[in-house]
């Protein structure tokens, strides 16, 4: 669709579509961005050192990975919409648990059922748009547009939920002892710091809600509990047999779990050092969550600027390296800045920051488009599970990797080198027969976005 004329003259099916599928990401991510800029802060509030706090995102990591398969199978056997509803319902009680949990191992299983959840929603979604504007319009038919609003979603969503998130319990204390009050009134369970994970699981209801009656789909020929022990390995065997033998979808898979890495030091590291700059956890939240707003809201330009990457790059593949060497820059300049204090280094570590995401952001489109070329619909969701897999299993192993390091530079060089490698992975030029992407392809949803609220 490359003009008003087409937008007007387009089936009201694929706008009602878009739409949907830009409202279901929307209220995905939402609950995700509340819990981005408290999530280490909370736990360490309730007495967990570093490596504690690691163990929580490992097992949320881990638990993602060991089900990306069998859920991305599942979506593809049994449908988008009960699957994308099952995420929401373990997104509530993960929420829930997180908020009010006050022991290391009760955080660790509110991580895990945020882990299933992630593994249940990676790629339904996605999905039923992509299938949905194709049943209306064929196989041929544009996706840019909506994919491209899914994208803006995704981080509209996680930059108003972190930004409101981590204001949340620095308002609370403006209040005469709002914080000590709710801590007192619920035994402690409820601390300031827990209000937007408990706002998270109110807003994941309505997601559960939405998805039910919004996502509708074609009938499926009903399947057996049987059916479906046969079917989903055996997709799931399909997809990891597609990521071992094409060399583009295998590069993908391991710039996902490089990006992984990096991730993990900027989720587990940055939080730390904004309440070292603040002198409180409270008011760290709010550095942090303000910070990562920044860097959602760049992560969607960079997005936008992905196609003029991909051209200027003069193909796809170049467009990851130049982008990943973007943030593999910005890992380092956070790393070069971290044991230092004063204002030209605060302001350069917020720029490497900042430049992180971008890179990320730009990277995304261009990684999801060489990969969607090469996936049929019967293996949609798979694929982008096992994407999600290799972030996931990678990030988990970094994560903990990152807390056994000592603090100052060498945790943010560890995230620096390995999207370093991720980068020249695509140094190589593509196997012949492989298509570029120089230009005009359809922003997916590949920005990548946090693993945990």
């Amino acid at each position: 669709m490359t003009g008003p004329s087409l937008l007007v003259a387009e089936p009201p099916a694929l706008r009602t579509a878009r739409r949907r599928y830009t409202a279901v990401t929307l209220l995905f991510w939402l609950p995700i961005g509340l819990g981005v800029g408290t999530a280490v802060l909370l736990f360490s509030e309730r007495g967990l050192g570093p490596a504690a706090v690691a163990s929580c995102y490992a097992a949320h990591s881990i638990t993602a990975a060991l089900l990306e398969l069998p859920t991305g199978g599942l979506s593809d056997v049994l449908g988008r919409r009960p699957v994308l509803a099952a995420a929401g319902l373990l997104n509530v009680a993960a929420l829930a648990l997180q908020a009010v949990g006050t022991s290391h191992t009760l955080l660790v299983v509110g991580m895990a059922l945020m882990g299933a959840a992630r593994a249940l929603s990676s790629g339904p979604a996605e999905s039923w748009y992509v299938d949905t504007v194709h049943a209306h319009a064929g196989p041929d038919a544009d996706l840019r547009t909506g994919l491209a609003r899914g994208s803006s979603a995704q981080s509209a969503g996680l930059a108003i939920g972190t930004l409101s998130g981590g204001a949340l319990p620095w308002l609370l204390g403006l209040g005469p002892n709002l914080g000590a009050r709710l801590s007192e009134a619920t035994g402690g369970a409820v601390l300031p710091l827990s209000v937007p994970k408990l706002i998270g699981a109110a807003v994941e209801v309505c997601f559960v809600l939405y998805v039910l009656s919004a996502l509708r789909e074609p009938p499926r020929t009903p399947t057996t509990l049987r059916a479906i022990f046969r079917d989903v390995p055996a997709t799931m065997t399909g997809g990891v047999r597609l990521g071992m033998s094409e060399a583009t979808v295998r590069r993908v898979l391991l710039t996902a779990g490089a990006t992984g890495v990096g991730f993990s030091a900027v989720e587990l590291l940055a939080p730390g050092r904004a309440a070292g700059v603040t002198g409180a956890a409270e008011s760290g939240a709010v550095l942090y969550s303000a910070l990562a707003c920044v860097g959602f809201a760049v992560a969607g330009i960079g997005a936008s600027l992905a196609p003029l990457t991909a051209r200027v790059a003069r193909s796809g593949e170049r467009a990851v390296l130049v982008s990943l060497a973007v943030a593999a820059c910005g890992l380092l300049l956070l790393a070069g800045t971290a044991a230092f204090g004063g204002p030209l280094a605060l302001g350069l570590a917020a720029l490497g920051f900042v430049v992180f995401y971008l890179g990320v952001g730009s990277a995304g489109p261009s990684e999801n488009e060489l990969l969607h070329r090469r996936v049929s619909s019967k293996q949609r969701a798979t694929a982008l599970s096992v994407q999600s897999l290799c972030l996931q299993l990678m990030a988990a192993t970094g994560g903990l990797a990152l807390g056994t390091l000592p603090v100052g530079p060498w945790p943010w060089l560890l995230g620096g080198g390995v999207m370093v490698v991720g980068a020249l992975l695509w140094a190589r030029r593509a196997p012949a027969g492989a298509a570029s992407g120089a230009a005009g392809f359809p922003v997916s949803d590949g920005v990548v976005l946090p693993r945990t609220g």
